[in-house]
């Protein structure tokens, strides 16, 4: 397809953000995802916060769906009460993340979660979270490294089949795997750090760190590549 697959990638949305002399609310996104968007071949568009209803039209336009990082999840979203340490909620994107995962996989559109939106995979599908985990975001507002470990014979060990080092920056992680998730990464201490779908429920992956913070480009490769196959039916 002419200028590669049309990749939605959700964003923030902020009530005070500031540039030149302007301080507004502001639909956001850091930079690294549309640049790891195109680096692999495809074309990005942001996707900010809307009404859950209008999802499944604005992914019936996109060859390919990205849900970027961002705050933690709602815990009343997985039936738990809210830890201390759980950061404060957003609803918005909440909502309109979640109907982008549900259009997603209902239209068979290849799906890639990058941490909140690995996350929110998971939430989406039934399952729960971690609330706090040490290790993982060790100084404040820095990403930090750890190595990360494919699971053979999943979707992530075919694009990336060796031990890497990661960009990370999180404090929780999967509790209990959704309806029909795979984990298909591990880091050194257990944590799951990535997550995907069986093949035959098309193309979904989930992953705990941030690609869009590094140099590797095969993750999003991955997603990119199956965005520009000719849609699949059931």
């Amino acid at each position: 397809m002419a200028g590669g697959p049309l990749i939605g990638v959700s964003t923030y949305l902020e009530a005070a953000a500031r540039w030149g002399v302007w301080e507004l609310e502001a639909a956001l996104l850091p930079a690294g995802y549309p640049r790891l968007v195109q680096r692999a071949g495809g074309m990005a568009v942001m996707l900010p916060p809307d009404e859950a209803s209008r999802a499944a039209d604005v992914v019936s336009r996109l060859d390919g769906v990205v849900i970027a990082g961002g705050p933690d999840v709602d815990p009343s979203r997985y039936g738990a009460e809210r830890d201390p340490r759980t950061g404060p909620p957003a609803p918005a994107r909440d909502a309109w993340e979640l109907a982008l995962i549900d259009a997603a996989l209902a239209a068979r559109v290849p799906l890639l979660g990058i941490c909140r939106g690995m996350q929110l995979l998971n939430v989406a599908l039934g399952g729960t979270l971690v609330q706090h985990l040490d290790g993982h975001a060790e100084i404040v507002g820095t990403f930090g490294h750890h190595p990360v470990k494919p699971i053979p014979g999943t979707r992530y060990a075919t694009a990336v089949p060796e031990e890497t080092s990661v960009p990370t920056y999180h404090h929780q992680s999967i509790d209990r795997l959704g309806t029909g998730l795979l984990p298909s990464a591990h880091a050194e201490d257990g944590t799951i750090e990535a997550i995907e779908l069986p093949a035959a429920d098309g193309w979904v992956l989930g992953v705990q760190w941030h690609p869009e913070m590094g140099t590797d480009t095969r993750v999003m490769r991955a997603l990119v590549d199956a965005a520009a196959q000719p849609p699949t039916t059931t």
